[in-house]
């Protein structure tokens, strides 16, 4: 195919007499034998700038055509885990031989940037519906009430877990060299399953879980520290129990065991750790534990109980300030993952 910028310039300039005279594109086409589009680049530019002369350019002309951008920018709102590789073979589908750095350059150019994928529950379409009617219908509830929720959860703590990597600083050859070097352990070196709670007031208790946490084990562990964390953060007499839905949390024996209790219970839905904001104390645990270097499972746990009592009041009051705008978060996305 004959470019535009190929054809000499009393060519081109026959061409511009030509549709002059009153002949469209398509019989220039056909009389010059040359395709549509370059007769109409051609006329275009004699529009614009009165002149069919090749313009000065900047470089050497780029590679992606509007066909080929459109192609690739298709592709990559298709999947956006495809990766330059594939976006290469893609664009060769219309004729477009460039390098994968140049596909990154030219995604750049886009506003569009390869980044780590964030990790989120799977949703189902009755889990974002829950979601959704579980954020509209708390959305409106003032602040004296989120500021009485006892907040609780489980979690695993790693001895050598936030190791597994990280960034050193070291000289070329130096890579092995044992300070430059992160252990690695199978299956992190060994954990413990820890229980807390917070509210607005600041953490409350801290416990080790022993053994396998099952329904009576749980159950147990509201009994000794439910109550004691209620009564050290001064929660009024309304207050209100939160935890997740974990198959132990609501067994038919737990949900018996507190309608005995008689404790307000928070409703709660299914795949929603962003809905919970002690997972944020919960990473500020296990950072401020593995920044102290625990080396065997006497010390992690010991360092469990000492760095939750250090978390500030102001941290978990902070958390709770928030909260309506982890609620108008699910429902902007109508129920799907938020950013929290």
């Amino acid at each position: 195919m004959v470019r535009a910028k190929e054809l000499s310039e009393a060519f081109r300039k026959n061409i511009v007499a030509a549709y002059e005279s009153g002949k469209g594109f398509k019989k220039i086409s056909k009389d010059f034998e040359i395709s549509h589009s370059t007769v109409r680049k051609i006329v275009y530019k004699w529009r614009a700038f009165k002149t069919t002369a090749n313009m000065p350019r900047s470089g050497r002309p780029s590679k992606f055509t509007p066909r080929a951008d459109r192609k690739m920018l298709k592709e990559v709102s298709k999947n956006p885990k495809m990766s330059s590789r594939d976006l290469q073979q893609a664009l060769a589908t219309v004729d477009v031989e460039v390098h994968a750095s140049t596909i990154r350059k030219r995604l750049h150019k886009f506003n569009l940037h390869g980044r780590r994928a964030r990790r989120k529950p799977l949703l189902s379409k009755r889990n974002i519906k829950a979601r959704l009617t579980f954020a509209r219908e708390n959305v409106d509830k003032d602040q004296d009430f989120w500021n009485n929720v006892l907040w609780t959860d489980e979690s695993k703590i790693e001895l050598f877990g936030h190791q597994s990597r990280g960034h050193v600083w070291h000289k070329p050859n130096t890579a092995f060299q044992e300070k430059n070097l992160i252990p690695t352990v199978k299956h992190g070196g060994g954990s413990v399953m820890v229980w807390g709670c917070f509210a607005a007031a600041g953490p409350g208790q801290l416990t080790i879980i022993e053994s396998t946490m099952n329904s009576t084990v749980y159950q147990k562990v509201l009994e000794e520290h439910v109550r004691p964390s209620v009564r050290k953060l001064k929660l009024k007499r309304n207050w209100t129990m939160q935890h997740d839905n974990d198959p132990k949390h609501t067994s038919k024996s737990t949900k018996d065991w507190l309608k005995k209790k008689k404790w307000r219970v928070l409703e709660w839905q299914s795949q929603s750790p962003d809905l919970n904001p002690i997972e944020m104390l919960w990473g500020d645990l296990k950072r401020a534990v593995h920044a102290r270097n625990p080396s065997n499972i006497s010390q992690l746990k010991q360092f469990c109980i000492e760095e939750w009592d250090k978390i500030p009041s102001d941290r978990c009051q902070r958390l709770l300030d928030g909260y309506k705008n982890r609620l108008t978060a699910v429902i902007s996305a109508k129920g799907g993952n938020t950013s929290y």
